[in-house]
């Protein structure tokens, strides 16, 4: 009887010394780093690998070091020209110091979150429309930095930003487009005035070229009457020498 009681104790204090054991050894993998707490003081950071912690005194948060990615919700956003849109964008974050990722910060993926939808809509509310649409490279560097600025408190250091939509009501998108239209109709005026602008130069050179030899002009006239009758029409059209009419002008008296 007292050999089972011995047994039972054994067992008793074995299956206490293995629970002691699993409890006080940790492993940590590649990417993980844990922060260690001895009586609530923090006591440093740890890893990867085999971490032997003292049960019950000391605890552990592991923490990943690996690149996060926020999605941040449609934001509406007035713009610098007053025109109501709604901006969607990604962040791309990862945390660079795990004490202070879990000390200085209660939920630093929340933080994050919300310190991004806050920057979004106060970014692109000093921009106008066009370079919200024109410009995205540029403002994501602008909300790159100011966010990795404010998270370096935190231990967290932000990689990258990518505005993914910027979604414009019907009437806009309308308006937009009677603005394109406008502008693709003023650059053809534009062209046309441009094209005018040069026949009109070469036109001159070339009467300047034709009026140093007046036999170059009456082989001008033959060589368009020679066109003429190559398109077989009836009707035959013979220039009128200017300086003719000039002399059959009645000179006011």
């Amino acid at each position: 009887m007292d050999m089972f009681a011995d047994l039972a104790f054994y067992l008793v204090v074995i299956v206490i010394l293995v629970a002691i054991l699993v409890s006080a050894v940790k492993i940590l993998r590649e990417y993980e780093r844990g922060v260690v707490f001895t009586l609530g003081r923090f006591t440093g950071v740890k890893g990867p690998g085999l971490i032997l912690l003292i049960p019950y005194v000391q605890q552990m948060i592991r923490v990943d070091l690996r690149t996060r990615v926020l999605d941040v919700p449609s934001q509406d956003v007035i713009s610098h020209d007053n025109v109501s849109v709604r901006v969607s964008a990604v962040i791309y974050f990862r945390v660079i110091d795990p004490e202070r990722s879990t000390i200085q910060v209660e939920d630093f993926m929340m933080a994050t979150s919300q310190l991004a939808q806050t920057t979004l809509r106060s970014v692109l509310g000093k921009h106008d429309l066009d370079e919200m649409l024109a410009e995205r490279d540029r403002l994501n560097s602008d909300i790159q930095e100011i966010l990795d600025t404010q998270t370096d408190a935190w231990g967290i250091k932000v990689a990258t930003v990518e505005i993914k939509h910027v979604d414009i009501n019907e009437s806009m998108i309308r308006a937009i487009a009677r603005q394109a239209e406008a502008e693709r109709e003023r650059r053809a005026k534009v062209i046309n005035a441009e094209g005018e602008q040069q026949a009109a130069a070469k036109l001159l050179e070339a009467a300047e070229i034709l009026a140093k030899q007046p036999e170059a002009m009456q082989l001008r006239y033959l060589s368009t009457l020679n066109v003429i009758a190559s398109e077989k029409t009836s009707t035959i059209l013979f220039p009128f020498p200017m300086e003719l009419g000039n002399l059959m002008a009645i000179k006011p008296k």
